[in-house]
């Protein structure tokens, strides 16, 4: 089917449409785009229509130049899509408004594919859990994505009795266990104390963050044009402890930044403060958070790749399964514009292991 792509200048419209479609994200949402511009990366968003001239999906592609003369082009979890069957016809569309610098364009098309082995929650047999992807889409080519590949979904639509049934025991126990220790959680528009948790948690995990005007640019774009962006924290006795950054659009909001720390205070009596089960709360009651706010979908937004247990990153993904079980991937697919591409991938792939291993120890990434 012949595509074309019509460029956008209208952020509401754009939203919109994004917002509309049934495969989607709030990565393709204008805001995510314009924080962007913050690492240097340059935007461009088009209406995608068909033969008919109607509207059958939206893309939001960043230009990120790597050096000098050489630059790629990246739709975040996108385009949006009313069905996947579309994305082949786009190869050609894509070519025609790449510029001779640019590599590749790489796509994460924001449609789930269940893990291969659901009954398996802690497999670490990745090729069979990574099963059921399939390696090309057209022309495009499956490959190394940016966003977390593998996350964890939560549906929302059920009722909240039904939403808390479902946790797992350990998750529901703590959460009645903050409740009778009287932690409070839910939005919270004080940036300073998500600042210090989020902080706190990359340096203590050695993980990697973005400047900090990159997330207030993101807490203030993403919440114009019908999208939205917002912190929860959960507090005990007044001091946040745990809280997250979110950004929505359309059904789905995703948790993409956050983390926990220790409440070092004195305890108010006794010998020893009491573990008040901060992070349990926050994760409980940014789920209920988002379903009053009318999401359908919760994106826990990044567990392992790889599931081992030695690792970090592994405590992460436990914590976030006693909440939901719905793991699924997110691949992502290059369609080559230049004879670089394939070198360029593998240059990018060594200097990122070098500078994993510089900075954090290991050659892992960090999801």
């Amino acid at each position: 089917m012949p595509l074309h792509l019509h460029e956008s200048e209208d952020p509401r419209a754009f939203n919109d449409v994004v917002a509309s479609l049934p495969l989607s994200s709030p990565l393709q949402g204008w805001g995510y785009g314009e924080a962007r511009r913050v690492l240097g990366q340059h935007p461009r968003r088009f209406l995608i229509r068909d033969h008919r001239g109607s509207t059958v999906g939206a893309v939001q592609l960043l230009r990120k130049p790597l050096v000098p003369g050489v630059s790629v082009l990246y739709a975040p979890r996108g385009p949006a899509l009313e069905s996947l069957d579309l994305l082949s016809d786009l190869a050609e569309p894509f070519r025609a408004l790449a510029k001779r610098t640019d590599a590749y364009l790489k796509v994460e098309p924001p449609k789930p594919v269940e893990v291969g082995r659901p009954d398996d929650l802690t497999t670490v047999d990745f090729e069979a859990d990574q099963a059921t992807i399939p390696e090309v889409i057209g022309p495009f080519q499956r490959s190394q994505t940016e966003q977390p590949e593998h996350t964890i979904l939560a549906d929302l639509r059920e009722n909240e009795d039904d939403l808390f049934a479902g946790l797992h025991k350990m998750a529901r126990r703590n959460v009645r266990t903050a409740e009778r220790m009287g932690v409070t959680a839910g939005r919270d528009d004080d940036f300073e104390a998500f600042w210090q948790i989020f902080s706190a948690t990359n340096e203590r995990a050695q993980l990697g963050a973005f400047p900090r005007a990159y997330y207030e640019t993101l807490r203030e774009a993403g919440n114009q044009f019908g999208g939205e962006t917002y912190t929860v924290l959960s507090r005990h006795e007044g001091k946040a402890l745990a809280g997250g950054f979110f950004l929505g659009l359309g059904d789905t909001t995703a948790y993409l930044y956050g983390g926990s720390i220790r409440d070092e205070r004195p305890p108010t009596n006794g010998d020893k403060r009491k573990d008040a089960k901060a992070p349990d709360a926050f994760y409980w009651n940014a789920m209920l958070d988002a379903k009053e706010h009318g999401y359908g979908t919760f994106d826990f937004w990044g567990v392992p790749r790889r599931l081992d247990e030695s690792k970090h990153s592994f405590g992460v993904f436990k914590m976030k399964l006693k909440f939901s079980t719905h793991r699924v991937w997110f691949p992502a697919y290059d369609l080559r514009l230049s004879p670089l591409a394939q070198p360029l991938v593998k240059a990018l792939r060594v200097r990122k292991n070098l500078l994993n291993k510089r900075t954090r120890g290991t050659t892992d990434d960090i999801l």
